[in-house]
Parts: structure tokens; sequence; C-alpha cells
């Protein structure tokens, strides 16, 4: 968003509507806002209303330039023109907003049960309505409505997000669940449909997203050749992207999908490249070093995930840097060095300990990471030593 769409010339004319603020959720000064407007997913974004200091409207993902204008439209809209519905899709927002997600849901399922045809909130409404079902674990309802409402949605922005969005519910289903190889059949076909339509311009991201969903389908078919042959266009779709990116900061927009994309398909060091590159062009940033860990480790070559791994938490801030303590965790466990690992998480623990409340994002999985590392530790199983005495690779 911020290397394509909030740099796009044509919101200048927006200029003096709104006033604008970027809130980083990883700094402490930043705590209290988070308090008052919880955000569950990144990138999350809002327009909040200055008087009641409530959000008026919340949308999590990406978007184009198009769909932020259509919300700022309709933001400058809604107070001109009150009306019952306007009003019901108010106080839906509200509980999105401050993450109650089982009322958010009901309510939205009630506008859209009331909703005939289109109305200019739809596509908005849609995707809160989806994600409030994902966030509930109500995976059945979240599939179900996907393949309701994909069809009104598929030719604008939001489509590939509500195929993508719903055919995810769909695959957590328990296998032999009532009505689960439909759903996970109408779905994929939608999925399928976004990609083969050159007519609608849909977010790198948003396609990113649905390759990543149609992976996942197919390995839950066990097609292996679906599989591989998905995972090569998605690898294409992204290395793309990167190569026609106009600055270093629009190319590591992708770092993050394409390390994924290489992980996925087996091939970790095809990674290497584009994160040195990164690392060196923005050298205060902690993601490129954070990302080059994780690909080290996927090859083995543990020193090198460790060293890169400090480098991050170096850089790191926030509740971000508990994920790459985590992270150099495991790359030393996974190295046969358990006292090094369970010393790094302990260290996690204290750091996530002094963080502000609401901020300790993973502090749950790190303790559990450490009370199974502990244990493992007062109950050793005999064998041969770890191979920790010899070289870093």
């Amino acid at each position: 968003m911020r290397a394509f769409v909030f740099t796009d010339d044509s919101l200048t004319r927006r200029a003096g509507q709104f006033v604008w603020l970027a809130v980083n959720t990883e700094e402490s000064r930043n705590a209290a806002f988070l308090a008052q407007f919880p955000v569950s997913a990144w990138p999350s974004f809002f327009i909040v209303d200055a008087v009641t200091e409530t959000i008026a409207y919340r949308w999590t993902g990406g978007a184009t330039v198009a769909q932020l204008d259509g919300w700022l439209d309709e933001a400058r809209r809604a107070p001109a023109a009150p009306s019952t519905f306007t009003a019901e899709i108010e106080k839906a927002d509200a509980a999105n907003g401050r993450a109650d997600y089982k009322g958010a849901a009901a309510l939205y399922a009630h506008l859209l049960a009331g909703a005939s045809g289109s109305f200019k909130d739809r596509p908005r409404v849609v995707d809160a309505y989806l994600f409030a079902l994902q966030m509930t674990h109500q995976l059945e309802a979240c599939a179900e409505e996907a393949v309701r409402w994909y069809p009104l949605e598929k030719d604008l922005a939001n489509g590939a997000n509500v195929a993508s969005s719903g055919l995810d519910c769909a695959l957590a289903l328990p296998k032999g669940a009532k009505g689960r190889t439909e759903l996970v059949l109408r779905l994929e076909a939608a999925c399928r449909e976004v990609l083969a339509d050159p007519t609608v311009r849909f977010a790198t991201d948003d396609l990113s997203s649905v390759y990543q969903e149609l992976i996942s389908a197919r390995e839950d078919a066990g097609d292996e050749a679906g599989k591989g042959s998905d995972e090569r266009a998605w690898v294409a779709l992204l290395e793309d992207a990167a190569a026609r990116a106009k600055t270093p900061e629009e190319r590591t927009v992708f770092d993050a999908h394409r390390l994924a994309a290489y992980l996925e398909i087996g091939h970790p060091e095809r990674a290497i490249p584009m994160l040195e590159q990164s690392e060196r062009e923005f050298p205060k940033d902690y993601n490129p070093p954070a990302r080059l860990a994780v690909a080290y480790r996927a090859m083995k070559e543990f020193g090198r995930a460790v060293a890169a791994a400090d480098r991050a938490l170096s850089l790191a801030y926030g509740p971000r840097k508990l994920l790459i303590y985590r992270t150099r965790a495991s790359i030393l466990e996974a190295q046969g060095k358990s006292d090094g690992a369970i010393e790094t998480l302990r260290e996690a623990v204290s750091y996530g300990e002094s963080l502000p409340k609401g901020q300790a994002y993973g502090m749950s999985g790190i303790k559990k990471d450490l009370a199974r590392l502990e244990k493992a530790g007062e109950n050793p199983t005999p064998g041969p030593p770890h191979p920790a005495s010899g070289p870093p690779s």
C-alpha cells in the first residue's frame, strides 16, 4: 500500500479532506491507540470519526487506489445522507472496529440478508463479514457465504479476496465434514476464475494469496502435479512483479511473498540474493535479515541463520522482536543447541513481559516452546551426543 497505492498522484485531490496518520503497531508509544482500536491482522485501515473517536470504516488487507477512493467517498457522504441502513452499517462497523468479531458477524449477516441487489457499501461489508467469520472460526458459514457472494463480487476489486478467503475456510473444515468437498471445489473454481480473467485488475498481494490457497487445495486433494503447476505459476507471478518494480521499496514489497514461495517449492536458496540486496538497500530495516534467518534455517546453514537473526534482533523492536527471538531459538534447536534455544526463549519472555499490555503478540507460543525444551532437558533421551560441538555450518 505504501509503495504502490498511497504514492498514486490521483490521491493528491484528497489533501485537506482527511487527517492522515500511519501508526506503527510495533512501537510502545502507540499502545494506547491499540487499546482503543485493536488490530488483529495487518495491514488494517481505519477511518475514524473525529467527534466520537469511533471507527466509521475498517478494512483489513490490501486495496487498490479505486477501493481506497471508494472508502473515502463513503466516509464523506455518510454524515450527509443518514438512513436506517447507514446506521445499521455503522453499528456493524463499530463492533468490527472494537474487535467484537462475533457481534460484527451477526450484524453484517443481518445487513446482507436484508439487502437487495447492489449497494455502495456491499464489497466492503462482504469482506468485513467474511473476516469476522474467520476470526470467530465460523468456517462453514465463511465458506458458504463466500460461495453466495462471489458471483456478485468477482468483477470487483475484492473478488480475489472473497474467493481466497472462502477457500481458506473450506479447507480448514475437518475432512469428511458434510458439504466440505463441494465447497472446496466451488471455491477452488472461483479462485481459478479470478486468475483467468485478465479484465479485472487485482493487487499482486491478493493474487499471491489466491495461489497459496490453490496450492493448499491441490495438496489437500493429493494432486502433486497440479500443486507443482500452481507453485511454478505463483513464483512466476511474484518474480515478474518484482522485476517490474520501479523502486527498491516497490521491489521489497514482494520479498515476504517470494520467500514463502521459494520455501514452498523447496528452494529457499533462491531467496538469498534478493534478501541480501534488500539488506544492503535498507540497512536499518530488520525484515531482510529476519527473512534471511528463515531462509538459511531451511537450508540448514545454521551459523548464517543465527548471524542473520542476531542482526535482525539488533534492529527490531516491539512485538516483531518476539517473532525473531522464536526464529533464533528454532535455529539453535535444529542445530542441536537446546541450551542456547532455552536461553533465547527466556530472554524473549523477559522482553515480552516488558512490552505494554496488548503488544506482546505470540507470548503463549514462546512459553510453550520454552516449557517443552525445559521439560526435555529434565528428561533427556539417551542417545548419541548432539553435533553442537562441531563447527557452525
